[in-house]
């Protein structure tokens, strides 16, 4: 342990009130932003809340917004955001705040399913396995989306979503791509007509902020264009139906 000290202003209260606090932590030697949470934790502030678990990179739920980014705290070191000693760690904007520095997901998740993010099979579990080749056009599309682990980054990123509750997010609308290009799923029509209403993809203004901050390098940006493409080609089709009417 070195005898120089960080500078931490942590966020503490609920979804209605609450304010920075500042903590001096000592610096160490590959320190992580979830290490120093977790030292204010156990050493300074046993009623500090957050949330994590894996503690490598695996699992997401560590995700804090750091200096004014949304990062897995596990993943980002002191030493590349805060190299002049001072360090503001906040819970993700755009959920409603538990406490502290834990959130609620529920809008997010509950977004993945009004955007039809679950598979729906064509055949039963006494039919031969669907063949799709790893070359095909579609699977390539859909694979590239397929790593999401519903961290939030993104949707705690995107500039849409802080000004538009209703905006299904980048992470939803990501799902929703990988399965319009899985020729093995039979919910396409009911997909495409979720995701092209006034609160899915053409809300987005392609500012590419869910790009930037995706730890797992993916491109929802990338996905949303794609609906927008799918559900232009369904609307010629005159397979969507207009708002306020049944799907």
């Amino acid at each position: 342990m070195s005898d120089e000290t960080l500078t931490v202003s942590v966020w503490r209260g609920d979804g209605d009130t609450g304010h920075y606090v500042d903590y001096e932590v000592p610096r160490q030697e590959s320190q992580t932003v979830l290490d120093v949470v977790t030292y204010i934790q156990r050493r300074l502030d046993t009623s500090l809340s957050y949330r994590f678990a894996c503690r490598v990179g695996m699992c997401g739920s560590c995700a804090m917004t750091v200096n004014g980014k949304p990062r897995w705290t596990c993943r980002t070191h002191v030493s590349k955001v805060a190299p002049d000693g001072k360090l503001q760690v906040g819970p993700l904007r755009s959920m409603n705040v538990v406490k502290d520095l834990s959130v609620e997901m529920t809008d997010f998740f509950d977004k993945w399913a009004k955007s039809e993010g679950k598979f729906h099979p064509t055949k039963t579990r006494h039919d031969d396995f669907e063949a799709i080749k790893p070359d095909n056009r579609k699977r390539k599309q859909a694979s590239a989306g397929i790593e999401c682990i519903g961290c939030g980054v993104c949707y705690a990123g995107c500039d849409v979503v802080d000004w538009k509750s209703d905006y299904l997010g980048p992470a939803a609308l990501n799902r929703a791509w990988t399965l319009v290009n899985d020729e093995r799923d039979g919910g396409q029509r009911a997909r495409l007509n979720a995701v092209a209403g006034d609160a899915g993809c053409h809300a987005c203004h392609s500012q590419q902020g869910c790009v930037e901050g995706c730890p797992k390098n993916l491109n929802p940006t990338a996905a949303i264009a794609g609906l927008k493409r799918a559900s232009a080609f369904a609307a010629l089709k005159g397979e969507l139906a207009p708002e306020g009417e049944p799907k």
